[in-house]
């Protein structure tokens, strides 16, 4: 049996454009989400008020909710165009008081996990093939590596130094590999693996400094550098995994436990996501999606500037 849905039209077979996910995945898909906002309401009314320890968020389902949502949101758009999770993500967990160094590593573990089941759905999905592509795995195998010295360099100087100045740079990287994508948008690129060796080493560097900023510069520097879009948002969230699993191992050692109470709705948050995300991508044309990681980034990255300046 054929995998593609068929109509029959003038007697022959026409594959039927299927435009929501299947039964099965959104039956379980919506089986999950309620019982994580079920358990959410649920520590309300247990004598501690919480279903874990307090540390870095105030108690109550209110907040953890709060908290699950926001990942869930953030890490939508990043699933389906490869960035914008911890760079949208951290400000607004700052605004809910959060110490930024239990941010980072909480954003980390939390996207460590959504890479990895990002990468294994968008593979199933047919939005890349890991297997039989060679050039998506020699560019996901280059930008891994790269995480090593970026990831590591970055945790050292977080807890010792400010990144403004480093964040003020990055920003205009964005910003004007935004404009570079729209400009381009009618225009066949040749593949360089020089710039995303580039960009793969400061894009490390960032995530393991702010939590934030790996996507955009990654994402849109293999836009940039003549690849898919569609393959370069997958190759990204396996990427990035890898990169968040140094950082994770790094922060350990340095800083210690990681705030459990701050991981578990970001990672729920994150996971439950990523199978609507990636379905959403299989959906979309090439050009679709080259214009809408051109507009994210732009826009990101006009944003980091802003905070950068501010």
């Amino acid at each position: 049996m054929a995998n593609a849905e068929s109509v029959l039209t003038s007697g022959a077979a026409v594959p039927a454009v299927r435009l929501l996910p299947s039964t099965r995945r959104l039956v379980v898909w919506s089986a999950a989400l309620g019982i994580v906002v079920l358990l959410a309401l649920l520590q309300g009314y247990l004598p501690s008020g919480s279903l874990l320890p307090s540390h870095a968020l105030p108690s109550g389902s209110g907040v953890f909710l709060a908290v699950f949502f926001a990942a869930l949101l953030c890490e939508y758009v990043d699933s389906a165009l490869g960035m914008g999770y911890g760079t949208t993500l951290t400000p607004i967990l700052i605004g809910f008081g959060v110490e930024p160094l239990l941010i980072v590593p909480a954003i980390l573990i939390s996207e460590f996990v959504t890479g990895v089941g990002a990468g294994f759905l968008h593979h199933r999905d047919g939005n890349v093939d890991f297997i039989r592509d060679r050039r998506a795995q020699r560019v996901t195998i280059l930008l891994s590596a790269l995480s090593l010295v970026g990831t590591i360099g970055a945790v050292v100087l977080a807890v010792n130094i400010r990144g403004s100045t480093l964040k003020l740079a990055i920003a205009g990287i964005i910003v004007f590999m935004g404009v570079f994508i729209l400009a381009t948008l009618r225009r066949q690129l040749r593949f360089r693996a020089s710039h995303i060796v580039a960009l793969g080493a400061v894009a490390a560097f960032n995530k393991g400094l702010s939590g934030g900023g790996y996507g955009p510069l990654v994402t849109g520097g293999q836009v940039v550098s003549g690849v898919s879009p569609k393959h370069a948002v997958a190759i990204t969230c396996v990427a990035e995994a890898f990169t968040c699993l140094v950082g994770i191992v790094a922060y350990a050692i340095a800083k210690g436990a990681p705030a459990f109470d701050l991981v578990v709705p970001l990672t729920l948050g994150a996971a439950l996501s990523v199978p609507m995300a990636t379905f959403t991508v299989s959906r979309l044309k090439e050009s679709v999606m080259r214009g809408g990681v051109g507009l994210v980034t732009l826009a990101l990255g006009v944003w980091t500037l802003i905070r950068a300046l501010s």
